[in-house]
């Protein structure tokens, strides 16, 4: 008979795979500071060798990483879904950019469709409270403010969707974006029409999934998607007028 007697779980082990639980949902983040070893111990109930044995376990996996003076760190494991000459492919040619947007456009619709009929009321209140933090935001004409929470309202949708594999793939899309890697954010939020624009975008996006309307959520974010693409062309398009409007300038004036 394919049986085997029942052992007792190593509180270690336990410990490991709560930790890892952790990371896998995004509730842990990379680069995120862990408790320290005392609080950590009493909070899971363990004694501290207990908890540095899995600790020395989890680094040695490369999900945890100790830095001298500061503590014990979830490792930025982002870095490692491209390579550095990717990235700086990416970061030379347009292509990449409008295949970012179009790959977005994709699976965050997807994602918001799945988070309309599968997150929880948590999850939507999450939504909520971040489309109204872009809203003060807005109000106060902080761009960075709101290119940040821009970030961090698609990254709930998608965390709403309650998708493992999805969450680390576009957390790491979204990692190069806030470096500036596929495109400024700063452009988008140059002139006010386009400021204003963006929330309302937003604005419908958060409706559809508060109403739990997947195909609408599906239709806002896409929409949202298309419309950052355009913008974006439209903006390539005006600094390569600029750039022969220049040069036809010099040329009249003499003028290098």
């Amino acid at each position: 008979m394919p049986f085997r007697p029942v052992q007792s779980e190593k509180l270690a082990s336990a410990v490991v795979r709560q930790i890892e639980e952790l990371i896998l949902r995004g509730i842990l983040r990379p680069g995120e500071r862990l408790p320290a070893e005392r609080e950590l111990a009493e909070r899971l109930g363990v004694s501290r060798p207990s908890l540095r044995e899995a600790v020395a376990d989890l680094q040695s996996r490369g999900l945890l990483e100790s830095r001298a003076g500061a503590g014990i760190f979830v490792t930025d494991v982002l870095g490692s879904a491209f390579s550095d000459t990717l990235i700086q492919l990416f970061a030379t040619h347009d292509e990449a950019v409008f295949d970012y947007l179009s790959f977005r456009r994709d699976m965050e619709g997807l994602a918001a469709e799945r988070a309309a009929e599968h997150g929880t009321e948590t999850d939507l209140k999450v939504i909520g409270q971040l489309f109204a933090q872009m809203e003060a935001a807005h109000q106060r004409r902080n761009p960075a403010d709101e290119a940040r929470l821009d970030a961090d309202f698609h990254l709930a949708i998608i965390e709403a969707s309650h998708n493992v594999i999805m969450l680390h793939m576009m957390r790491s899309m979204y990692q190069l974006l806030r470096e500036g890697v596929f495109y400024n954010r700063s452009v988008m939020f140059k002139q006010r029409t386009t400021r204003e624009a963006l929330l309302e975008q937003h604005r419908a996006i958060n409706e559809a999934l508060q109403a739990r309307d997947g195909a609408g959520a599906r239709r806002a974010v896409e929409a949202h998607l298309d419309y950052v693409g355009a913008a974006l062309a439209a903006d390539r398009k005006a600094e390569r007028n600029e750039d022969i409007a220049r040069q036809r300038f010099e040329r009249v004036t003499g003028r290098t």
